[in-house]
Order: structure tokens, then C-alpha cells, then sequence
């Protein structure tokens, strides 16, 4: 099989089109331009299979389609340690986003303990959506009862320049905020963020459903007043 060609045979174009604008970091002519529910039903198809198998062997992937549908071939191993290993592997080649994002392995959940180390190795990365994975893992599984105020304090201490890590760091803090809302507030009162973060952070959390209008009144007024476009 060749699933290149598969791949452009699922193409949408005007997907496409809409598609690569929200990916910067990735030439248009990488983008095939295939819709994500269609993708993943093609890698149900795929695992498992010869080759699907020789595929994950293959880095690194030309199109944009290639690096999801490795995603979600990588999301369906039920082995921990081998989903991990896997994980690892395909990590550095992320170039974007979107990609990143929507990497979540099923076994991850079931292995919350084993899984915690690996997030504080990927902080310490020095590829962008290596550390961006970390810090959505720390969101995904450790904000409820697995918390704890060493996770929001480490990712707190990131210094980055890179937007898709800072996107993400208050990301992080906007979702604790829904979830943790007490012990995440000083992070803004006693401004632990960079300016930027701090301000992202406050922006994302009022647009969230799960902040009271209360909550969403008083967070306004932490807004930290600083030059427009400013990272």
C-alpha cells in the first residue's frame, strides 16, 4: 500500500486551504489536506497491519498528514512501554502545533505514575513541541486528583522564547484556574508569569465556560498593562 497516495486520495481541498493557515510553521505544500475524523478512521484501518507497522518505522514523514496519521497510530498502542518508546521516538519531528496537540495515547491514563517522570523529562527538552507535549500532559492527567503544587511551580519556571511554548504554558494555567482555582490565583496576584503568559493566562481563563462570572470579574482586574505584540 502506498499511503502517500492514499492519503491524497482522501485530500480536501478547500480544508486544505483553510487548514495550512493555521500552521505557520509548516510549508503549505506539506499539507495534503485531510480532515482529522477521516485520518483516524484510516489509521484504524491501518494498525496493526504490516503496514502500519513499516510506517512508524519511517522518519522523518514529508507531509503534515503523515506526522497525524503517525499520531494516531501511536494513540491505539495499548502497551505502555512500547507506546512510550514510541512516543519518544516520533517527538523531536513534531514541527507544528496541531500535531502535538492531538497526540494522547489511551494507555497514558492507566499509567498516571510512570507517566509523571516522563512529563518532567520532556519540560527539561530543548525542542519546542517536545516541552509544549509535557506541559499538556501535566494539564490532560494532573489537575484534579493527581494534583500537585509542584506541577504549576515547575511549569512556572520555564523560560522560553518560543510562542507555542508560552501559548501553552497559559493554556495550562487558564485550565488549572478552571480546576484548582485557590491554589493556581497567586501565580497572578503575586505575578509569577512573565507579563505576557500572565496576561494569555487571564485572557484565556474569561473565555472559558468554567470560570464564574465572579471569578472572571476579578481576574480582569490582574491585567498587567504592557506594549501591544509583545511576547
Amino acid at each position: 500500500m502506498d499511503i502517500v497516495k492514499q492519503l491524497f486520495s482522501m485530500q480536501d481541498p478547500a480544508y486544505r486551504a483553510f487548514h495550512s493557515r493555521l500552521m505557520p510553521t509548516v510549508p503549505r505544500e506539506n499539507v495534503i489536506g485531510v480532515r482529522t475524523p477521516i485520518l483516524r478512521a484510516f489509521s484504524k484501518e491501518l494498525f496493526g497491519t504490516a503496514e502500519g507497522e513499516a510506517f512508524l518505522t519511517r522518519l522523518p514523514h514529508r507531509y503534515y498528514e503523515e506526522n497525524n496519521l503517525h499520531a494516531c497510530l501511536i494513540e491505539r498502542i495499548r502497551d505502555y512501554d512500547t507506546c512510550m518508546e514510541q512516543v519518544k521516538r516520533f517527538l523531536p519531528y513534531i514541527d507544528n502545533w496541531a500535531t502535538c496537540d492531538m497526540l494522547s495515547p489511551k494507555c497514558f491514563r492507566q499509567n498516571l505514575s510512570r507517566l509523571l517522570e516522563e512529563c518532567f523529562s520532556f519540560l527539561e527538552s530543548g525542542h519546542t513541541y517536545t516541552v509544549r507535549f509535557g506541559i499538556k500532559l501535566l494539564m490532560t492527567y494532573f489537575l484534579e486528583e493527581e494534583f500537585s503544587d509542584r506541577y504549576p511551580r515547575r511549569i512556572s519556571n520555564i523560560q522560553s522564547e518560543q510562542y507555542y511554548i508560552n501559548m501553552m504554558i497559559a493554556w495550562y494555567f487558564a485550565t488549572a484556574l478552571a480546576k484548582q482555582y485557590d491554589r493556581i490565583l497567586p501565580y497572578l496576584t503575586e505575578r509569577k508569569l512573565s507579563a505576557w503568559i500572565h496576561n494569555k493566562t487571564i485572557q484565556k481563563a474569561i473565555e472559558s465556560s468554567r470560570i464564574s462570572p465572579v471569578q472572571k470579574a476579578y481576574l480582569k482586574t490582574l491585567r498587567i498593562a504592557m506594549p501591544r505584540n509583545k511576547l
